[in-house]
């Protein structure tokens, strides 16, 4: 019987979800997906020095925005709950107890005035910041060092104290990830990590490995800063007598202007770094998830437009390159334009209206959705109807300066005011009867038609571009049009 795949993703709440954790729980959510498996969340709240209450809910909340959705999780439930790793430190003290009955673990309770004294006495040219290691534990107060009994007496009498892993040197710790190939690590370069923490929570390392063994996860997919963890994370597996999961650790994303995208790089380059940003500077689920899944990822032909559900369907792990990808904000701009030019209108209008409406504006849903055919080619992000637009909902109270001086020329006035006289003759008012008398009236005054096209853009909107003129009077309506056309030759005269 073929294997049930199960993947999770297991942030830490310690702020809002950076955008490194949505590719991730992307990556997982499709391998899970493409091979009918199960796609975990876990919370991962060990560190309470980091713990900021509300980052769960922004992890949820992001996850449900990008339509990325949770089989088992601290809100679904699930054979294994709880998923909080908060709520399992039974759980975690029960498997620590068995690493330490069997020799696999040491109790150690050197302070942390001690630690330091021990890098600065043991350090060397070769060696400046020495590990926690079987070459430095004998140095050290630990259970490895001091009589059964005296150890047993500072346990008694609640002395602080951490648990470590027993580390042996001179092995070669070896794997294959799924997307790097064989990877060999020495246990030299391998410290004693700590499992337990003086406050009695497990570390990472600890809580990470019992959980995903405990959760029956087949495959590990994270980022690459995890893979010097792997080592520690393989050695725990053995020590307990487990089979580890499968791992594949995910290629780095990088600012453009080099290095990991961390919070300081993103702000120095312009690129928001949590997920909440990216959701209040208006863009698109569907376009940011298929931005992120390029990042790393490419299906193998030139597609590039793809729904979550193709996405599933081309999706594996064998196409995730191992080198750093650039962040590149323009591809992603790119992306959301497509998904709007793509966007049912009804579905446009109702990204829309919240922003039409913060802005001050009234307008009733099918006036909305004849500015939104007219707009949806030329808008990077739905708000746009409401900001780069706004022609649309209130006559404009001032003239773009550049574009008077070039376009607003002496006989401005009088064409204009000529032109709004044929438009409120005309029996019938559409583009087609607009731009009729417009051609007709600068063929009768001897002129080129955009001698009265630019000033009569200008006049309506206040800017000297947009959509097509016509079509924009159309929408705007002979009564609007007229009294604008009327305003501006009154405001700006002969422009002078």
């Amino acid at each position: 019987m073929a294997e049930t795949v199960r993947v999770r993703f297991a942030p830490s709440p310690t702020g809002l979800l950076h955008i490194g954790g949505l590719r991730t729980a992307l990556y997982n959510y499709l391998f899970a997906r493409r091979h009918g498996g199960a796609f975990l969340l876990r919370i991962e709240d060990t560190d309470r020095t980091r713990f900021v209450p509300e980052a769960e809910d922004d992890i949820l909340a992001s996850l449900r925005w990008a339509g990325l959705e949770i089989d088992e999780g601290p809100e679904q439930g699930g054979p294994h709950a709880p998923y909080r790793q908060s709520q399992r430190q039974a759980i975690y003290r029960e498997h620590v107890q068995r690493l330490l009955e069997a020799g696999h673990a040491y109790v150690a309770f050197d302070t942390p005035e001690e630690l330091e004294q021990m890098r600065t006495r043991l350090a060397t040219e070769d060696d400046p910041s020495p590990k926690y290691d079987a070459r430095t534990r004998q140095h050290m107060t630990n259970s490895l060092t001091l009589p059964a009994e005296e150890v047993a007496r500072r346990l008694a009498t609640g002395e602080p104290h951490v648990v470590r892993l027993k580390v042996e040197p001179g092995e070669t710790i070896r794997f294959h990830d799924l997307i790097r190939g064989e990877v060999a690590i020495e246990t030299d370069q391998v410290d004693d990590q700590v499992l337990l923490k003086s406050d009695g929570l497990p570390t990472y390392h600890l809580a990470n490995v019992v959980d995903d063994h405990l959760m029956g996860i087949t495959h590990v997919i994270r980022g690459e800063e995890w893979l010097p963890s792997t080592p520690k994370h393989l050695l725990l597996y053995r020590a307990f007598g487990w089979e580890p999961p499968r791992m594949a650790h995910l290629p780095l994303i990088l600012s453009p202007n080099g290095g990991k995208l961390s919070k300081r790089n993103a702000e120095q380059a312009g690129i928001p770094v949590s997920v909440r940003q990216y959701r209040e500077a208006g863009y698109e689920p569907e376009a940011l998830v298929n931005f992120l899944a390029f990042l790393g990822w490419n299906p193998g032909d030139e597609r590039e437009i793809l729904s979550l559900q193709e996405l599933i369907e081309a999706f594996s792990l064998d196409r995730v390159g191992s080198a750093g990808v650039q962040f590149n904000l323009d591809k992603l701009q790119w992306y959301n334009e497509q998904y709007l030019r793509r966007m049912p209108l009804d579905r446009l209008v109702e990204r829309a209206r919240p922003h039409v409406e913060r802005a001050g504006y009234t307008a009733d849903d099918a006036y909305l959705r004849r500015v939104a055919a007219l707009m949806q080619e030329r808008i990077r992000f739905a708000h746009e109807l409401a900001t780069a637009c706004p022609y649309f909902f209130e006559d404009p109270v001032t003239y773009d300066e550049a574009g008077v001086r070039k376009r607003w020329k002496d006989d401005a006035p009088g064409l204009v005011s000529a032109y709004a006289d044929r438009l409120e003759a005309l029996d019938r008012f559409d583009a087609a009867t607009a731009e009729a008398a417009l051609r007709a009236l600068a063929e009768a005054r001897g002129v080129g038609a955009g001698r009265i096209i630019h000033p009569t853009r200008l006049a309506l909107s206040g800017v000297t571009f947009g959509p097509g003129l016509f079509e924009m009077m159309e929408v705007l309506g002979r009564e609007t049009c007229l009294r604008r056309l009327r305003r501006a030759v009154a405001v700006l005269g002969d422009g002078r």
